[in-house]
């Protein structure tokens, strides 16, 4: 497809990754070519002023239907997504969303041929029995979480529909993600963005994660990169489809504070861990993405 035809409806477009992956791919394809769509009201300008943008409920399949037929989409970021934390508040929240919405993404894929989508996993796959230093691609998922449940669910639907709808399905496992355009909205890898601001606002910060914790991180433009690598890779040659394990680094949260202490030597750092603390243990430390990188 030129870049004229594809036409790409984005779910979770207001969240940490989609309120910068819309922009990007606005800039790329065309402001008409790319649909923003979220449940939130609170929409940031940069959303409702460069491009069209619709309210939606991804558990809702007519909803989603009637708007890929309007806007005549073609190509699907599924972005939207209960994260860790607020899952295990929430964990019933998080089954609909994350399981019969990403069902509703895959079936109306299915019934209107749409030719490409994106389901992300996370590093939420793996859990305690998992090797944690460069988890391999191949390896247990047993995780602990609802949010990590339904994300190895999402991979096997994925390939379900990829072996037996010959659909065109990609994704990665995301690490943490570090950016400043968007807060994030309740994942375990909070704390890499929260205490930036907490740093340059308080001069302190509350960690909800004791200072040893180590998990993968990257960057936001990397982690647009990767996204849209994946998206215009050859298919062909995919041996998964989406579970690409990915990572950009992995620091101490104690080596992270020492860092923004260099930049501001009056910052302090509480640790006061919390239910996070158990799901951060039970995650990776580092993950080997060479398959990604093949």
């Amino acid at each position: 497809m030129t870049a004229a035809q594809i036409k790409i409806l984005v779910t979770g477009a207001a969240g940490q990754i989609g309120s910068e992956l819309t922009p990007l791919l606005r800039k790329k394809f065309g402001p008409e070519n790319v649909l923003a769509t979220d449940i939130k009201t609170d929409i940031p300008p940069v959303l409702n002023d460069s491009g069209p943008y619709e309210k939606l409920d991804v558990t809702n399949p007519t909803r989603l239907k009637e708007i890929i037929k309007k806007y005549q989409i073609n190509t699907i970021y599924h972005m939207s997504a209960i994260l860790s934390a607020t899952g295990e508040k929430k964990p019933q929240l998080a089954w609909n969303v994350n399981i019969s919405g990403t069902h509703n993404i895959l079936e109306a894929s299915r019934e209107l041929n749409l030719k490409k989508i994106f389901v992300p996993s996370s590093i939420a796959v793996f859990g305690p029995e998992t090797p944690k230093e460069l988890t391999p691609q191949e390896t247990v998922l047993k995780p602990k979480t609802m949010y990590g449940v339904t994300k190895v669910a999402g991979e096997l639907l994925c390939d379900y529909y990829v072996q037996h709808y010959r659909l065109d399905i990609r994704g990665c496992r995301y690490p943490g993600i570090i950016s400043y355009e968007t807060l994030p909205g309740g994942g375990t890898t909070d704390y890499a963005v929260a205490i930036f601001y907490a740093a340059i606002k308080y001069k302190k910060y509350t960690c909800f994660v004791n200072k040893n914790t180590m998990l993968p991180m990257m960057y936001m433009p990397d982690c647009l990169k990767a996204t849209i690598d994946i998206m215009e890779a050859d298919f062909s040659r995919f041996e998964h489809h989406s579970n690409f394990n990915i990572a950009g680094m992995s620091f101490k949260v104690e080596d992270l504070a020492a860092e923004i202490k260099k930049h501001i030597p009056e910052f302090t750092v509480d640790y006061k861990p919390d239910y996070r603390q158990e799901i951060a243990d039970s995650w990776p430390k580092s993950v080997n993405d060479a398959a990604a990188r093949k």
